[in-house]
């Protein structure tokens, strides 16, 4: 920089007293000159906009004038923002100059700051600035505006008593006269659950099952208009449609025109609401949204979860905010399920924790009973509801397990059949409020035949109009869907007709979430959390790529555009791509697939699809960044067989971690093109395989960068002669690409690292690291790796951390009980033993300029502790990367304990979905089964003066069953079926990677808040610990950039042509980078309307503000960033456009520019 290039003229002049005293005058001067300049630059724009006032008195061009002063405000933030960028650069340079001359370092031994050497660590403001606006969402006064879900845990006991007809429940009885005055009204709802893969793969059900149940639909629900029928998988519809004709399609609308087939969530799959990210939810629900609206012109109403496993207030809110109105849950807790029911609250508004008033309402119906086949929703006796089943007559395939048979409806048995069935119908709307009952009518891939249409509906209509034509029943039953349902119960209740009001309501309020779920006795379904976490880690690799190409898609459209010249970019091929793995990832969120609780064949096909669509999607990003990063734009060509660019890592196949490929490195300049996904400027380490430790890395503008040489190791203690790793700090724009060139040579700025290996009692042999300096101490020695921020304390024995935050591994085995641990149950054996390698592990400690690390080799687990030495956010935490292969082991489970003196005691947060955060209580009423709890994307402990945070690039499974104490399971591997349908153990393991990022975060106190007007300066503006009883929290604002760091890494990507021939350029798609708080969840460019399944012209942009707790230190955290209440300025073509994400809005994503997520 100018101040630096100034100081550095001073070094060869003056002596070490003058130069002391000098460079304190000229910093002073230095600084008092850039805050004149500032406080007259404010004058003057302010006393400019004060004479256009007056100049200018006509009401529209005041109007006008008001709108530039707000966008000059606006600018005039970003502005003191900067400034204080130059004044802490300016300060920390002068910094490093005194500590030069204070250790006797003469010029030459100084970094010569005159030559422009770009800094390994970049400068960033003192702090951050934040408008105490921001921070009055997380910091708002605590007021109980819901019955919460934390409070009915501590109420219930938690235990089992039998209930009688309904083991879970109680006898229900009820008076003959109760329906005199207003008549029960029954709706029963025809449905069909199709899982997009369990048992057998999508494709398969799909031929043997589901085209016949939807071919059967059209053609028996047009035989008697009052029979109704709801569909919710829309993965499955859109193949059938696509394999129908016109005549069939007409039929369907017709269907939907008459209101007897209703599109229930409208959501490709059903998703899985435990381990899915908000990502993938908004992107299923999106894409399958579009499809509807595309081809059927409908919009979903209501929706429909009758089997995930375990239901999340996250999705309560996008339903809410996708337009729907109402909703259907069915697996809970069978212990609320029956408290619910004695107060008659199966029915409630859902609403946020956050929310204070009653914005993110939505009217939700919790089924009653056991499950949502046909024994369990009737009433609450399975045995004669199973009677009602007419799928079950004798002489079908399946049949009654109470071993009695339903019966054909006739003339002669007709009074006393339906006698038996509206009892159990009056029992069942005893649990409820109104006098209106929803039975489901239905179980997995039903109504296959046609005969078993004519079994159901024509015995059912028998039996209705038996019922409706007695009057002295007191009772109208009919077929309907669920939106029907809602409809007449919102009207005997008096509420809003039009759906998003709730008007004047009979029902409670509730907030908080439904896990962790348990069917049964101590059954709890905590083991899927972590099932299968191969392809959980997949299933965010796949986010991130999806994310990234759809960016660099819609932006290089854009850019083609702007160019005005036609391209060879391959649009309509990249968008059937994009398409494809839209599709593919929203399969994968189905409640059997990212839950791994599939068959292994299944699991297979779900591999291969991510991985396809993976390989895909690099395919997209490189075309996209080849025309960017080009400066000459005639001359691109598309060629898929010779790409530009080649990303440099390389998954081999779907069951395989993906490995870095190695880049030939010459004294020809090499190009590498590194792309942020996100939307604020980033400084992060980048680490590419090359073919030599001699090597000079330069920026696009020929400046050497300080880059670190690590060896490649083939296996722990034998490095490779052939390929070494070179990384170093990547300063990229927001959403931009940037420009590295590598060559082979000799450079001062390019240090090999130096390791040390260590093991207990033992010889340990190094070979190939003939290029590093290599340690091998016989005695022990103290471990420890450090940078500007952290120093860790690691055992030179177990190569784990240690002091007062320690890391274990420990082992849970199962049960010896009959029901043991499976794909979806954790029973264990009771408390984890220690892990206790067989022998002792070998450890080696990296140390170099860019990053230091322990890594340690057990039996089972590959454990690397690393740090970065950047003053960026990647500084801030410990990254814990555990590679995990338990393929020997015998109904074990492994987990990461991590141990701290935080007094958190029995208090832990969990996040739901990556959106929201969820208070826990470890409950030692509850077995240690039910402790644990799904973690998306983060965990973290707190106490009055600290919070230690675990941030996950995948989801697993996470408890607290100790103060101080965090622990997550890693890998399970079990022997066996848990009977819950699958029919198999989890013996299909892979060598699995886990990545964690660990923060520990001193909380403010009083005393440290300073505040200058509306601006917090230095450290934030809560400086209290909130309540204990608040059943909301919200992480920091470096934890929620650590962790979109952690689950978009930077893309780097390495030319493949001789540099001679083409040169990539830089390129910044944004003016600045986005508030701290304004995270863009993705930019979708919308499909066209026209044939061919190609790109419009219009996209979705979608925004999250993030709730963020501003009671933590905001000072020398690496952000690059500020907060500006929520407005971020949106630059087009033609002109400037301000989108407001407010905290309690959220705009649809149907015909909207930009929609805001809270």
């Amino acid at each position: 920089t100018m101040a630096q290039y100034c100081i550095s003229l001073h070094v060869d002049c003056v002596g070490k007293n003058d130069f002391k005293m000098k460079i304190s005058r000229q910093f002073t001067v230095f600084g008092s000159a850039i805050f004149c300049v500032v406080v007259f630059s404010l004058y003057l724009m302010l006393d400019h906009l004060q004479l256009d006032r007056i100049k200018n008195p006509i009401n529209e061009e005041r109007l006008q004038n008001l709108v530039i002063l707000q966008d000059k405000i606006d600018h005039l933030e970003r502005l003191l923002a900067e400034n204080n960028k130059i004044i802490a650069n300016i300060r920390d340079s002068v910094t490093n100059l005194r500590k030069s001359v204070n250790n006797d370092k003469g010029p030459l031994e100084a970094k010569n700051l005159s030559q422009g050497l770009v800094d390994l660590l970049p400068f960033a403001p003192i702090w951050v600035l934040i408008p105490s606006e921001d921070c009055q969402f997380s910091a708002q006064t605590y007021s109980k505006a819901a019955d919460e879900m934390l409070d009915v845990y501590d109420m219930l006991s938690f235990d089992n008593p039998d209930g009688g007809v309904w083991k879970q429940g109680f006898d229900i009885s009820y008076e003959e006269n109760e329906w005199d005055q207003e008549p029960l009204q029954v709706v029963v709802v025809p449905h069909s659950h199709n899982d997009p893969g369990w048992l057998k793969t999508f494709d398969d059900y799909y031929r043997d099952q589901t085209q016949h149940i939807l071919n059967n639909m059209v053609v028996k629900l047009h035989e008697d208009e009052r029979r109704k029928m709801i569909w919710s998988e829309i993965s499955y519809f859109s193949k059938w449609w696509n394999n129908i004709d016109i005549q069939k399609k007409d039929a369907v609308k017709k269907l939907i025109e008459r209101g007897q087939l209703e599109m229930a969530t409208g959501g490709w799959v059903m998703p899985d609401e435990a381990n899915t990210h908000y990502f993938a939810l908004i992107d299923q629900l999106l894409e399958g949204h579009q499809w509807l609206e595309r081809n059927l012109g409908v919009k979903p109403k209501t929706a429909w979860a009758v089997d995930p496993f375990g239901h999340s207030p996250t999705q309560a809110y996008l339903f809410k905010q996708a337009g729907l109105s109402n909703m259907l849950i069915q697996r809970v807790h069978y212990s609320i399920k029956k408290h619910f029911a004695t107060q008659k609250t199966l029915e409630f508004f859902w609403r946020q924790n956050w929310d204070q008033e009653s914005s993110t309402d939505i009217l939700c119906h919790m089924m009653p009973f056991y499950s949502y086949d046909v024994p369990h929703t009737c009433g609450p006796d399975p045995k004669i509801c199973c009677q009602f089943d007419f799928k079950r007559l004798p002489g079908g395939r399946i049949s009654c397990p109470w071993r009695i048979p339903p019966q054909v409806i006739t003339s002669d048995n007709v009074q006393q059949r339906a006698h038996m069935l509206l009892d159990q119908y009056r029992k069942k709307s005893k649990l409820f409020m109104s006098k209106v009952v929803l039975a489901p009518l239905g179980d997995d891939f039903r109504y296959t035949d046609a005969q078993e249409w004519d079994q159901q509906f024509n015995n059912y209509q028998k039996l209705f109009d038996y019922m409706n034509s007695h009057p002295e029943l007191n009772v109208q039953a009919q077929f309907g869907t669920i939106s029907d349902y809602f409809e007449i119960l919102r009207k005997v209740t008096g509420m809003d007709q039009a759906g998003m009001n709730k008007g004047v309501s009979p029902f409670p309020v509730l907030s908080g979430d439904f896990f962790t779920y348990a069917d049964r006795d101590d059954h709890y379904w905590s083991g899927y959390f972590t099932s299968r976490p191969f392809y959980k880690r997949m299933d965010r690799m796949l986010e991130s790529h999806l994310r990234a190409a759809e960016i660099l898609y819609s932006l290089t459209l854009a850019n083609i555009k702007m160019f005005g010249k036609p391209s060879n970019y391959p649009a309509v091929e990249n968008y059937k791509l994009l398409t494809e793995a839209r599709r593919n990832l929203g399969l994968f969120q189905h409640h059997d697939a990212i839950t791994g609780t599939g068959k292994d064949w299944v699991v297979v096909d779900y591999g291969t699809r991510l991985f396809h669509s993976i390989l895909n999607l690099k395919r997209v990003i490189v075309s996209s960044a080849h025309w960017l990063v080009l400066d000459d734009k005639n001359i691109y060509t598309y060629d898929p067989a010779k790409p530009l660019l080649q990303i440099d890592e390389v998954q081999p196949a779907q069951d395989v971690l993906p490995h870095k490929t190695v880049i030939k490195i010459s004294a020809t300049p090499r190009s590498v093109v590194v792309y942020n996904p996100i939307e604020q400027a980033r400084s992060s380490v980048i680490s590419i395989y090359v073919t030599t430790p001699h090597i000079r890395v330069l920026t696009a503008q020929g400046r050497p960068v300080i880059a670190q040489i690590t060896a490649v190791w083939e296996h722990f203690t034998q490095a490779s002669t052939e390929v070494f790793q070179v990384s170093f700090v990547a300063h990229v724009p927001p959403l931009g690409l940037a420009v590295y060139q590598m060559s082979e040579g000799v450079e001062l700025h390019t240090e090999l690292a130096h390791y040390m290996f260590l093991k207990k009692g033992g010889h340990v042999s190094v070979t190939g690291a003939e290029q590093f300096r290599v340690a091998i101490p016989q005695e022990t020695v103290p471990v420890s790796v450090e940078n500007p921020h952290l120093q860790l304390f690691v055992s030179s024995t177990t190569g784990l951390l240690e002091h007062s935050i320690k890391v274990d591994f420990v082992w849970y085995g199962t049960t010896s009980n009959k029901d043991k641990s499976g794909a979806y149950l954790f029973l264990p054996d009771g408390e984890a033993k220690k892990y206790s390698p067989s022998r002792p592990p070998v450890i080696r400690v990296t140390k170099g300029p860019v990053f230091s690390e322990v890594t340690t080799t057990f039996t089972h687990i590959t454990h690397t502790l690393r740090l970065y030495n950047i003053q960026g956010v990647d500084g801030q935490a410990v990254e814990i990367c555990n590679t995990v292969d338990i393929r020997g082991e015998f109904n074990q489970e492994i987990a990461m304990r991590i141990t701290s003196d935080i007094n958190s005691m029995n208090r832990f947060f969990t996040d739901l979905n990556g959106f929201q955060v969820q208070p826990r209580r470890t409950m030692s009423k509850l077995p240690l089964q039910a402790n644990f709890y799904p973690m998306t994307s983060m965990a973290y402990l707190e106490d009055s003066n600290r919070r230690l945070t675990l941030l996950t690039a995948q989801s697993l499974g996470a408890a607290s069953l100790k103060s101080g104490q965090l622990e997550v399971i890693m890998d399970r591997r079990l022997n066996q079926d848990d009977n819950r349908g699958l029919g198999q153990g989890v013996l299909d393991n892979k060598i699995t990677a886990n990545s964690f990022r660990l923060l520990l975060e001193p909380r403010n106190s009083a005393q440290e808040v300073t505040t200058v007007g509306v601006w917090v300066w230095v450290y934030g503006c809560i400086p209290l610990l909130r309540e204990n009883n608040a059943p909301f929290s919200y992480p920091s604002l470096l934890s929620h950039i650590s962790c979109t760091y952690l689950n978009h890494p930077l893309i780097q990507m390495a030319t493949s042509v001789d540099p001679a021939l083409l040169t990539p350029v830089p390129h910044s798609p944004l003016t600045s980078s986005f508030p701290c708080d304004i995270h863009l969840v993705n930019l979708r460019t919308i499909q066209s309307q026209e044939e061919g399944g190609g790109p419009s012209e219009q996209a979705a942009l979608i925004l999250h503000r993030k709730g963020f707790d501003c009671g933590f230190s905001s000072r020398n955290t690496g952000l690059l960033c500020s907060t500006t209440r929520g407005k971020v300025i949106l630059f087009r073509q033609s002109y400037k456009h301000t989108c407001t994400c407010s905290y309690s809005k959220y705009l649809g994503w149907q015909g909207q520019a930009c929609c805001c997520l809270q």
